[in-house]
């Protein structure tokens, strides 16, 4: 069974860090388009970073580009993003997904979703003024 357990969130102030993991199961990362999503309260889904695992190019929203920063290790079959210079806007659930590099590119991913990828179940991160 493919799946995704992502952790790392909290509660941290305006400024603060947090680093977010994403440990997959049932399937190895090896040619994969792997992102972080969010979403807050009353608002859409967003495309926070996206990677690909096989050549490691990266994709970063707008919103978060030079504080956020997404890797792998594939011989752990995880995936992070570390958030630095966190701002309560980045208040969200942050979920993980995966798509096959066979038919994404991580700038797809981020922007046109993952509707149909594997998801985790997400992880409350809070970001207080």
């Amino acid at each position: 069974q493919l799946q995704f357990v992502e952790s790392g969130g909290g509660l941290v102030q305006s400024g603060g860090s947090l680093r977010l993991s994403c440990a997959a199961s049932g399937f190895t990362l090896d040619y994969y388009a792997i992102g972080w999503f969010r979403q807050a309260p009353g608002k859409e889904h967003e495309g926070v970073s996206c990677i690909s695992s096989s050549d490691g190019s990266t994709f970063y929203a707008d919103s978060v580009k030079g504080r956020f920063t997404i890797s792998t290790d594939n011989a752990k079959n995880t995936v992070f993003l570390q958030m630095n210079s966190l701002k309560p806007e980045d208040t969200a659930v942050y979920y993980c997904a995966a798509i096959t590099l066979a038919i994404t590119t991580p700038q797809s991913m981020c922007i046109m979703g993952a509707g149909l990828g594997t998801w985790g179940q997400g992880t409350q991160v809070t970001v207080s003024s």
